[in-house]
């Protein structure tokens, strides 16, 4: 009989810093529960020394992000009767990512390079100035709409090779924000920013593997944004515009 049928699940979980270790906790196996259920059953009732992040449980906020099974997800918008293998789990923090303390992921990398991409609008008005009127069906909305839903929870980045291999790739998010800026006319910092992103470790380093699009929560495609972000470095070093 197997622990989904007993009704328990047998759940490893990743506990302390880089060093630390998985270990193994028995859970009641509910029905439609989520990995972010699990988790919670655990600090709750079983070790409340259990580190880990979650605020709206509802994919809002992109907090709980974690590794599940070997696979970045949020843990709030998956469930156990989807990713358990045999009635277990295997719950560690973000991958790419120093850790702060069991599942709890230190996001300053991430951020750091989002900045770093310029990923701050810039505006080119003043708040005194009248508010620009942007159309809908304008190209570059439509080409800024595409990614502009990203909530930067880090799961692309956890799971993006590249960003494993290059210590300087700003990676997915950082880039998919850069590109729906580059779209906005109202921005006034497009010069530096495109310079940003077609440096060393920009979108030039991606590796067009898609796996950002394949974990992405949201559906979004950041490679198709790189790609673009690509065509329109090179265009821009032709023209003169870009140093190489």
């Amino acid at each position: 009989m197997s622990h989904q049928e007993s009704g328990s699940l047998s759940v490893s979980i990743w506990r302390g810093g880089h060093d630390g270790a998985f270990k193994t906790y028995t859970v009641p196996s509910r029905e439609n529960q989520t990995v972010l259920d699990v988790v919670t059953h655990v600090q709750r009732h079983i070790d409340p020394t259990l580190s880990y992040r979650f605020a709206c449980r509802v994919g809002m906020c992109g907090s709980c992000g974690m590794t599940v099974n070997g696979r970045p997800r949020w843990t709030c918008r998956t469930h156990v009767s989807k990713v358990a293998k045999g009635g277990t789990l295997k719950i560690a923090p973000l991958s790419n990512l120093p850790i702060i303390k069991d599942l709890a992921a230190d996001m300053r990398p991430f951020f750091e390079k989002w900045q770093k991409a310029g990923g701050v609008f810039e505006p080119s008005r003043t708040r005194w100035d009248p508010v620009e009127a942007i159309r809908p069906d304008e190209p570059e909305r439509a080409a800024a709409d595409a990614g502009i839903e990203c909530i930067n929870c880090g799961v692309c980045y956890a799971g993006c090779d590249t960003v494993r291999w290059n210590n300087e790739y700003l990676g997915p998010a950082a880039l998919n924000r850069a590109w729906t800026l580059m779209n906005d006319r109202r921005d006034s910092g497009q010069e530096p920013r495109l310079a940003a992103v077609a440096a060393s470790g920009g979108c030039h380093a991606c590796h067009s593997h898609q796996s950002c699009q394949e974990f992405c929560p949201q559906s979004l495609n950041p490679t198709g944004s790189i790609s673009l972000l690509k065509r329109m470095a090179t265009k821009a070093y032709l023209r003169g515009e870009l140093k190489s």
